[in-house]
């Protein structure tokens, strides 16, 4: 009981309404601005199933059209948004030694007409499957972490297609761009914007890319990426594959070291260094291979590091650590704010839709950070989590009581729609 003398619904409220301030701006009509609110406050909920018909039901609305109109038509900036809610995480989590970490994630898709969607591999499938993928980009500091910026990736079956461009909305100017090149995009983004951080984080996607790397180094950012086993690094012997490496090292050369908490206690793993040269003759930094080793499996990982100044080895396993956050980002955000539950298909709904899904997790985020500094968790009980938060947050501000005129209102209107869509779908039968 100790813990809820700490709920204060009123004070959450607030700082909700102060997310909401920060954006108005962007929104060229106060109607577009509480939609938004709205669709954020529907993302909060508890809901199973969040997209445009289940929030505009949750919100009171008679039909969807309002929440549609907000994604597809009404006047504002989503880009200008996501700027104001990169600035909202580091205002709160600001860090010169926070790890920018990228990744890309998969939503299953069925149909073609998506924008991005076509058959590719998603690590959300864990195989080939019919997907919409995007590179993400999230701000992992002590204090908490969470999702800042996006870039949708279209392959090069959609760019190289201009009429199927234009049907889904996608500017004259996109063009083919690899993930690593969405991801140094990102990052770029972020330094010019002034964003303190000290590191860059990755898995072996964006490891392999040397300009990816580079660019890192001569926005004065170190890393640690991980890189495929075949991976070969340039060693004072010569280029050597990574995977020979291990068997040249002494017993001694291994440390023991934790890359940080996890949901069942510290990561411990076996970590040594090898020293590598530099891959360019402007470097004036470390170079290092950084292997970590699963004493129970003998599994090896591989990691390509570079630092500024020299350091101890227990820092490049703390930033290693680090790249699991994005993967914590994209389950909260897929599971409390709906960010892969959309069903929109132009390229202005999908920037729209995620970026007020990122920021809707980002509230979370924050003001799950905000509680836990300001009331520790008493004995007995572990610290607040994001899911506990929403979870109150959802029970104490956004329980609705629908009265049985709207329930049945929008069982009408779901059985209508779903009426002309099943007409629809005959008619195109019959004409095949």
């Amino acid at each position: 009981m100790a813990a809820a003398h700490s709920v204060d619904p009123e004070r959450w409220w607030t700082a909700f309404g102060a997310v909401i301030d920060r954006v108005a701006p962007r929104f060229a009509r106060c109607e577009p601005r509480r939609r938004a609110a709205g669709l954020m406050l529907g993302m909060l909920s508890g809901l199973d199933r969040k997209n445009c018909w289940t929030i505009a039901e949750h919100r009171g609305d008679l039909t969807p059209d309002g929440m549609q109109h907000l994604l597809a038509r009404a006047c504002w900036d989503a880009d200008a948004v996501r700027d104001d809610l990169r600035d909202y995480v580091i205002d709160a989590f600001a860090d010169p030694h926070a790890v920018l970490v990228v990744d890309e994630t998969g939503d299953v898709k069925k149909g073609v007409h998506s924008v991005g969607v076509q058959r590719q591999y998603s690590g959300t499938a864990g195989r080939i499957e019919n997907a919409q993928v995007a590179v993400f980009l999230t701000y992992a500091a002590r204090r908490g972490h969470a999702l800042i910026d996006r870039a949708l990736y279209l392959p090069r079956s959609w760019t190289e297609d201009r009429d199927r461009c234009a049907a889904a909305g996608v500017p004259d100017d996109i063009v083919f761009a690899t993930k690593p090149a969405l991801a140094t995009g990102l990052i770029r983004r972020a330094v010019a914007a002034g964003v303190p951080a000290g590191w860059v984080a990755g898995d072996e996607v964006y490891g392999a890319d040397p300009t990816l790397r580079r660019t890192a180094r001569q926005l004065g950012l170190g890393y640690v990426l991980q890189v495929a086993a075949n991976r070969r690094v340039p060693t004072q012997a010569g280029a050597i594959r990574v995977d020979q490496l291990p068997a040249l090292l002494p017993d001694r050369a291994w440390q023991k070291l934790s890359a940080g908490a996890g949901s069942k206690g510290h990561r411990i793993y076996s970590w040594a260094w090898i020293a590598l040269q530099p891959e360019d003759a402007a470097d004036t930094g470390r170079h290092h291979l950084l292997i970590r080793r699963t004493d129970a499996t003998g599994e090896l990982a591989y990691l390509r590091c570079y630092s500024p100044h020299r350091l101890p080895l227990r820092d490049l396993v703390r930033v290693a650590g680090q790249r699991w956050r994005i993967e914590e980002s994209f389950q909260a955000v897929k599971g409390l704010t709906g960010l892969d539950q959309h069903q929109l298909r132009r390229w202005t709904s999908w920037h729209r839709w995620t970026t007020l899904a990122m920021l809707a997790h980002a509230f979370l985020a924050v003001a799950t950070a905000i509680e836990r500094h300001a009331h520790p968790a008493p004995t007995g009980l572990i610290e607040l989590t994001v899911n506990e938060f929403r979870r109150l947050f959802d029970a104490l501000l956004l329980g609705g009581h629908p009265t049985l005129t709207t329930l049945l209102s929008w069982s009408n209107w779901r059985r209508r729609h779903q009426h002309r869509a099943r007409e629809c779908h005959y008619r195109r039968r019959e004409n095949q």
